[in-house]
């Protein structure tokens, strides 16, 4: 069992950054793989990127070259550093933890969920 509380959501201004982290509970957060999702009003959830329990990431187009997902084991954290944020990437933000191949389908079948933090990005 792995609990998941996202924290680091704000109102920023476009063109600024924002940290998320995901802190994990349990000693088994180095085993899985983490994802980070986002879903705004009325539209469907998405991945915005994900990292294996090697490292090996994956991003959404929308957001590649201005996130960077990353994981430190030893603090069973993830974070996911957001830049050039835009309008367009206000959204509550959720992190989840499993298999990657569940993280990364369509859809998605992680195990895991936090509860989700806001993120609003002004214009």
């Amino acid at each position: 069992q792995v609990q998941l509380v996202e924290s680091g959501g704000g109102l920023v201004q476009a063109g600024g950054s924002l940290r998320l982290s995901c802190a994990a509970s349990g000693r088994t957060f180095s085993t899985y793989s983490v994802g980070w999702f986002r879903q705004a009003p009325e539209k469907q959830r998405e991945m915005v990127a994900a990292i294996s329990t090697s490292s090996y990431t994956n991003y959404a187009d929308s957001v590649k070259g201005r996130f960077t997902i990353s994981r430190d084991n030893a603090k069973n954290t993830a974070y996911l550093q957001m830049n050039s944020l835009k309008p367009d990437d206000t959204a509550v933000y959720y992190c989840a933890a499993g298999r990657w191949a569940d993280i990364v389908v369509p859809g998605s079948l992680a195990s895991y969920w936090g509860q989700g933090t806001q993120v609003t990005v002004s214009s």
